[in-house]
């Protein structure tokens, strides 16, 4: 079955940044078979064919390739817009020529006859591009060759009209990217959105370009989201609930169109090395967007019942993530919103993981030690009333006077040594 190839998009995603997102045009890749149907009409794969590539829409030419043993060939890709023509030999099969291939043309048959081998030059190829003919330029059309021929010009017409379907679906995305990113440069969210889906809809299961709409979809429904949570802050209980509705569904759709990004992902059959790696990148801003949905669901208090989905949103970014420091400031935001969320456990688990590669982090410090006490006062653990006592007091002496938390910290300080008489016990870095 025919399929799809797009030239591929990087979407650069920055939570909450005013840039745009960048486009970046790929090739894309030609595959398919070469096969001998011979003289008594069976139909056999020809091995180490020699495939010359020239540009037929300028004056240029590729990298040949040669077919596998059971006839198959594959381009890595081609510029789009390219047009060229394949120029097939091979011992005992008669040579010939193929024009009108571009990028993205997939499972092409390319059927060659009997014949001495001798293949074309390059001026014979291209006499014969221009010609347009398919034949060698010497001799009468054999039955069998115009047969072929026959079959050949119906695949032809068959593959221009897939491509050219492929060429509105391309406009419909590329205008959709372009569209969709001055709407959000110029934070006209809505509209952002409306053009977004429309790129989506356009082929909504190719993950070569829906699953890049999809992230950026996630990062306008978030920027959308928090807007309007933080702009209501101060409005009448009633007035704030009622846009807190809009807010949560952001934040949801948010959640959902990271999660098709990350689903059309790992469904692909792709196996091109280069698209693999866009993917890679691709996934990484999906577990991003999706990750930063949840925490500003809860932190904006939109709904803080999904802990346990953030949760696993979290530790799957955390997995993926090989930036130590990037690694570290999620690890820090997960211990954040667990806390904020009530979820002791989740909280301890997450500031821990963090203490490992920065044990003077006041953020960790702090974090860490209210989460110890809060869950050692619930369970009246003086085990972890000390823990965090130690830990809160190491982060009186290092954290800055204007640090968030600071006042938080002097609070359970102070309740730990006069309720519970506890006295803070220095801090010493565990062996590994």
């Amino acid at each position: 079955m025919f399929r799809k190839n797009y030239f591929t998009f990087l979407l650069a995603v920055a939570l909450f940044a005013a840039s745009g997102i960048a486009v970046f045009a790929q090739s894309a890749p030609v595959r398919g078979k070469v096969v001998l149907k011979k003289a008594d009409g069976t139909v056999v794969p020809v091995a180490d064919a020699v495939i010359d590539v020239y540009r037929t829409d300028i004056t240029g030419k590729f990298p040949s390739a040669k077919t596998n043993k059971k006839g198959e060939f594959s381009f890595a890709g081609f510029p789009l817009g390219a047009r060229v023509a394949f120029a097939i030999s091979a011992p005992g099969i008669r040579a010939d020529v193929y024009p009108g291939i571009k990028g993205g043309d997939e499972n092409l048959t390319l059927t060659v006859t009997e014949g001495d081998g001798k293949p074309f030059t390059e001026q014979e190829a291209r006499q014969i591009v221009a010609n347009a003919s398919t034949t060698a330029p010497c001799g009468e059309l054999t039955a069998e060759q115009k047969k072929a021929q026959e079959e050949y010009q119906k695949q032809v017409a068959d593959v221009t009209a897939k491509n050219k379907n492929i060429e509105n679906i391309n406009a419909v995305v590329s205008r959709s990217l372009q569209e969709g990113e001055k709407e959000f440069k110029a934070k006209n969210y809505d509209a952002a959105i409306a053009k977004y889906n429309e790129g989506i809809n356009a082929d909504p299961e190719f993950a070569g370009t829906a699953s890049y709409l999809l992230n950026n979809k996630a990062l306008v429904l978030i920027n959308r989201a928090t807007e309007k949570s933080n702009a209501t802050i101060k409005d009448e209980a009633a007035v704030r609930a009622e846009a807190m509705k809009a807010v949560k569904k952001d934040y949801d759709d948010a959640v959902a169109a990271a999660d098709k990004s990350l689903l059309l992902i790992k469904n692909s059959t792709e196996t091109d090395a280069n698209v693999l790696k866009n993917f890679a990148a691709t996934k990484q801003r999906a577990l991003s967007s999706r990750k930063e949905a949840y925490r500003l669901m809860i932190r904006t208090g939109a709904d803080r019942t999904k802990d346990k989905e953030a949760a696993i949103a979290f530790e799957e970014y955390i997995a993926a993530e090989s930036d130590p420091a990037l690694k570290l400031k999620t690890q820090i935001e997960f211990g954040d919103m667990m806390r904020e969320a009530g979820n002791s456990e989740k909280s301890i688990e997450a500031y821990r993981a963090a203490l490992q590669s920065s044990p003077d982090n006041p953020d960790v410090l702090a974090g860490l030690g209210l989460s110890l006490f809060n869950a050692g006062v619930v369970a009246n653990n003086t085990a972890q009333k000390q823990e965090g006592l130690n830990l809160m007091q190491k982060f009186a002496e290092i954290a800055p006077e204007n640090h968030a938390l600071k006042a938080s910290v002097r609070d359970a300080v102070d309740y730990l040594k006069t309720q519970d008489k506890l006295a803070p016990q220095k801090v010493t870095k565990k062996k590994q």
